[in-house]
């Protein structure tokens, strides 16, 4: 299966860190901050710790609008990019070609990681049982659509992508279900109870909140 930190590494090594990226929230986002390297000022482009899921999509149409010439791309979710798909008609009036880098996993993931870690994997509200064909839609919209499932198949769509300088495409990556972001700090804990692989395990008590085993 494809592990959604490999997309962005890819995505780096195919645009050789010169791409303008945004992004929206959750996990895709703190695997864009760690594993595409950026190199200068004002190419990494998100809403940091507001937490505006579908910032995204129309923060890439901006960019665009303003460095016409540079490559401009979205990491999102599956969950993300749904806030704001009408965008997609915006970016074919205007004209404003951006490559949209869907990680799609069909969970609201950073929601997902938390039930997992500290409610004890009772999941609530975080699996979307009814997401949309995207690459349908993207073509409804009048843009290019890939659907890519194979990790063979990664870099090889994502240089097609880029080939294409005047359209938008819409690459759904879909990913591993199961993979979570780290490092990680509970909610209130301290330094020294970061989660730093899957070894780590939380456990509630009673009276003490969350103790790191």
């Amino acid at each position: 299966m494809i592990k959604p930190q490999y997309v962005i590494q890819k995505l780096y090594q195919v645009t050789e860190g010169k791409a303008i990226i945004t992004s929206d929230v959750g996990q895709h986002q703190m695997w864009a901050a760690q594993y595409y390297h950026f190199d200068r000022p004002r190419q990494w482009i998100n809403s940091g710790g507001l937490g505006t899921m579908g910032f995204g999509l129309p923060a890439a149409m901006g960019a665009k609008l303003a460095f016409p010439d540079q490559d401009v791309a979205c990491i999102t979710g599956d969950g993300s990019i749904q806030m704001m798909l009408q965008e997609l008609s915006t970016i074919k009036q205007y004209h404003t070609p951006v490559k949209i880098v869907n990680l799609n996993n069909g969970y609201l993931g950073m929601v997902r990681q938390w039930q997992e870690f500290f409610y004890q994997k009772r999941y609530s509200m975080t699996y979307l049982e009814a997401l949309p064909n995207f690459v349908m839609l993207a073509e409804a919209y009048g843009h290019v659509g890939m659907r890519i499932e194979k990790p063979g198949d990664v870099e090889g769509a994502l240089r097609e992508a880029f080939a294409m300088k005047d359209r938008t495409v819409f690459l759904d990556f879909i990913t591993d279900q199961s993979e979570n972001v780290f490092p990680m700090i509970p909610s209130g804990g301290g330094q020294n109870e970061m989660l730093l692989a899957e070894r780590d395990e939380m456990v509630s008590t009673h009276d003490e909140g969350m103790v790191l085993l």
